[in-house]
């Protein structure tokens, strides 16, 4: 079967590899010069700064999109163990590392907060491992056709429940630490998902998992690599990949079945499948020319953020770590400003990654790259960026100054949610949909639309979800989508 890819993004990447693995003829057209999608790099003066994601967890779920075309990702990628994995600061100036290794992480635990809280840290982990083994088979790394599959299996489902997977998020992380930093810092990345932690699902915490147990990783040459790294595995199987070749439209039959994409240039370019790795919702505006699903449509989506990646001169405080995360003084409040008043949070939580501290090369002798990010509403919120960008910038550089960062500036790059938008992102943001319960799974945008046949998406719009990790599995599901297309006009 001969299918074509619309975008590489990591989703389309994993796609590709995983349609070529399974022996189907592949063309991927990208719109831009550069494999990736939104983890593309900034590079100027000397610097080669990250401005998409930055975080790198699950390494084995990119392995397998290697593997999946007989590549072996340790002869296209190097990738180093980060640690601390985060280093977190409390407006009360205490500092906590998230160290590697559950032991070394009980040992940080018990020097921070207290004996107690490094046992039920064991327990904790204990709980976070079961629920991803339950999770994982039966709730991320599978299809969903509707709803229904959720009752057709209702066993992992009661088990979830038993396990506490629908309560809250926060109140969850509560019960097991006595130190609220703790809460904090084990609880936070419900943000990856688009929600509070006081709103988010406990299911969520698999995230936490993800990077708290499983640990951070950060590949040779910064995140730019694994696109290019994935592209290069892909080549060397076949995939044939034209760069700088947007696709101005999904092309049908009369009765709705995908035939091919015509290109901005006007090249019609056949298929019997057409994998789509753009956002949902543009891609059904601007690729088919419809309405976007229910959910698409009328969900909430997900809070954006600012990021300002920039190349500085200057010593870095004592004690920076890659990952740096300055939890603000307020946190509910922050939240509900954020999400519900569609606000700045006051006194907000930042993230500032420095990979210089990693490898040095990044930035000339004497520099350092800085990737800064801080969560915003999205463009349903009340910032009006036109009028706001230079000021917000301005008020972010000030608060990295005061944290102690270098500021003498030689290079520079901000992404507002206006920015996001005109990358394609709905809503200006990086996020997709929120995670709520209703917009996840079986419930979320569907991956194999019935309208459209041969028509598949994958990406952080459609299942499983956000992260990159999800994204790469999104692409092996689009795949099997694939496949069960082709077995039935066999």
């Amino acid at each position: 079967m001969r299918a074509v890819v619309i975008g590489a993004g990591f989703g389309g990447l994993s796609a590709a590899c995983h349609l070529r693995g399974h022996g189907h003829e592949v063309v991927m057209l990208e719109a831009s010069a550069h494999a990736g999608g939104r983890a593309a790099q900034l590079r100027a003066g000397g610097y080669r700064i990250d401005v998409g994601p930055t975080v790198l967890t699950m390494p084995g779920l990119l392995a397998e999109v290697f593997a999946a075309v007989g590549a072996d990702m340790a002869e296209h990628l190097t990738l180093t163990a980060v640690d601390p994995m985060y280093r977190a600061t409390f407006p009360d100036g205490s500092v906590l590392h998230v160290r590697r290794g559950r032991d070394a992480m009980a040992e940080e635990i018990r020097a921070v907060c207290g004996p107690a809280d490094a046992a039920a840290f064991h327990r904790f982990c204990d709980w976070l491992a079961e629920l991803y083994e339950l999770e994982m088979p039966h709730f991320i790394d599978r299809n969903f056709d509707s709803p229904l599959d959720l009752l057709r299996s209702p066993g992992p489902l009661a088990r979830l429940v038993r396990h506490g997977g629908l309560r809250k998020l926060a109140p969850t992380v509560r019960s097991f630490f006595s130190d609220p930093r703790l809460e904090r810092i084990f609880s936070f990345q419900a943000m990856y998902a688009g929600l509070s932690p006081f709103e988010a699902l406990a299911i969520y915490s698999v995230i936490t998992y993800m990077d708290s147990v499983e640990g951070v990783y950060f590949p040779e040459g910064g995140m730019f690599e694994i696109g290019r790294a994935l592209a290069a595995a892909a080549t060397a199987a076949g995939v044939a990949i034209e760069y700088d070749t947007p696709v101005a439209r999904i092309l049908r039959a009369p009765d709705g079945r995908v035939t091919g994409v015509r290109t901005a240039a006007g090249e019609t370019v056949t298929a019997d499948a057409v994998v789509c790795n753009l956002d949902v919702p543009v891609a059904y505006r601007h690729l088919l020319g419809q309405d976007p699903p229910f959910v698409a449509r009328v969900g909430r989506y997900s809070p954006s953020c600012v990021v300002w990646a920039a190349g500085v001169r200057g010593e870095l405080p004592t004690g920076t770590a890659h990952h740096n995360i300055h939890f603000g003084g307020q946190w509910e409040e922050a939240f509900r400003a954020l999400l519900h008043d569609g606000t700045r949070m006051p006194d907000p939580s930042i993230l500032v990654t420095v990979p210089t501290v990693t490898e040095p090369g990044l930035a000339p002798p004497g520099g350092h790259s800085l990737f800064v990010l801080e969560p915003v509403p999205n463009l349903t919120g009340t910032i009006h960026w036109q009028d706001e960008r230079e000021r917000f910038r301005d008020s972010l550089v000030a608060r990295v100054a005061e944290l102690g960062y270098p500021t003498d500036v030689e290079v520079e790059q901000l992404t507002d949610p206006v920015d996001w938008e005109a990358q394609g992102m709905e809503k200006g943001t990086p996020f997709a949909l929120a995670h709520r319960f209703f917009q996840t799974g079986p419930f979320r945008p569907a991956n194999a639309p019935h309208a459209f046949p041969g028509l598949v998406f994958t990406g952080s719009g459609t299942v499983p979800g956000v992260g990159i990790p999800m994204v790469l599995i999104s692409g092996k599901l689009a795949a099997e989508r694939v496949d069960q297309l082709a077995a039935r006009h066999r």
